[in-house]
């Protein structure tokens, strides 16, 4: 490239993310645990209204850690903690319980936060070139 930029943004090396970053992407992967966790009960315990409220808040804790980070590593950090979180809690114990029943809305919560998630990651805050508003090529 003669242009004097530094190249295309996959020919960079990589490098390690900042402490702050790294922290940031650490409180999402807890928070997503907790919102797991969370939802897993909740989706049970009110099952219609539930459900909606649990893949809610799953979505928006995916949604926001994108566009906090800006990035899309900001919403699989939470996705990540989410999906620890609830296979944690749908094996059973040594006792022979466990905290998901075999009903659909259990199945709706885990697969509906697993479509939740990549939608989240796709569609979320990705990186942008600086500059202007105007179109780039001006």
């Amino acid at each position: 490239m003669s242009g004097g930029g530094p190249g295309p943004l996959l020919a960079q090396p990589l490098r390690p993310p900042s402490p702050g970053r790294a922290a940031a992407l650490a409180g999402l992967f807890v928070l997503g645990a907790l919102v797991g966790a969370a939802g897993a009960l909740v989706q049970a315990a009110w099952f219609p209204g539930g459900l909606l409220l649990a893949l809610a808040g799953a979505a928006g804790a995916f949604l926001g850690g994108s566009y906090v980070t800006r990035s899309r590593g900001g919403a699989v950090a939470p996705a990540a903690g989410w999906l620890v979180a609830v296979v944690l809690l749908t094996t059973t114990r040594p006792e022979g319980d466990f905290l998901f029943g075999a009903g659909g809305g259990s199945y709706l919560f885990l697969l509906g936060g697993m479509v939740l998630a990549v939608i989240c990651a796709t569609v979320g805050a990705g990186r942008q070139p600086g500059g202007g508003s105007a179109r780039l090529g001006k």
